[in-house]
């Protein structure tokens, strides 16, 4: 799945692995800078895109550390040399990474150097374009969601006034259900907090890139998730 033009934001979305988790990778055309997002596996795949656009990776962001997020994460690191971000109440999560794979079962992913932090409020900025992040916890303590809104693309950009903003949420709203509280770390009064005081506060024509499954919108999840209906 991909979204492209020949001089504004590429967006390409690949599921990877296993458990499919939607990989993004974000390029500006004209400055060649990227940012991949959730790198879980198959990270040939993902150098791949990388590679036909001619994109310098200026960072690896993780929306939250379960290993579907981020297996891939050492590889991708030593291929492109960008640093790699997550929210550091997740560290913990991370170095657990040979009891996820324990769990699931599946082989060990290498270790990755996690050389800096997301927090409420970071700006991550790539070419003409920023993620604003937002810390979402509940499904993971560290879980992050990164909105890029309609006002960050760059000044006369025919995406212009009527762009629509976007939200990668990672495990923390899907269309029709919400990230599972049930794992290390998980807290339901927390997720619940983070989708109403958070994510349900965007415009509802923001379009959500859940970590796993197909796309949606704020406002469609406002009117038809039965976890967030008035009332729940």
């Amino acid at each position: 799945m991909s979204e492209s033009s020949a001089t504004h934001l590429v967006h390409e979305i690949l599921p990877v692995g296993w458990l499919q988790c939607n990989c993004s990778i974000l390029g500006d055309p004209r400055t060649g800078e990227a940012v991949v997002v959730d790198p879980g596996d198959e990270v040939e795949r993902i150098l791949a895109i990388l590679h036909r656009h001619h994109w310098n990776v200026r960072a690896i962001l993780n929306t939250h550390a379960h290993i579907d997020h981020v297996g891939g994460l050492r590889k991708l690191q030593e291929v492109t040399g960008a640093p790699v971000l997550m929210h550091p109440d997740d560290l913990e999560l991370y170095r657990m990474l040979d009891v996820q794979a324990q769990m699931i079962g599946v082989p060990l992913p290498p270790m990755a150097r996690v050389d800096g932090a997301l927090r409420e409020g970071d700006v991550v900025r790539w070419g003409g374009y920023a993620f604003h992040v937002l810390h979402t916890p509940g499904h993971t303590p560290g879980s992050i969601s990164l909105y890029l809104p309609a006002a960050d693309l760059p000044a006369g950009s025919a995406q212009g006034a009527e762009a629509t903003p976007r939200l990668l949420a990672g495990d923390t709203l899907f269309a029709g259900s919400i990230g599972r509280t049930d794992l290390w770390g998980g807290s339901l009064d927390q997720i619940m907090r983070s989708l109403h005081e958070k994510l349900m506060r965007l415009p509802d024509k923001t379009v959500v890139i859940p970590g796993h499954g197909p796309l949606t919108t704020i406002g469609q999840e406002k009117e038809t998730n039965p976890f967030l209906r008035q009332g729940h």
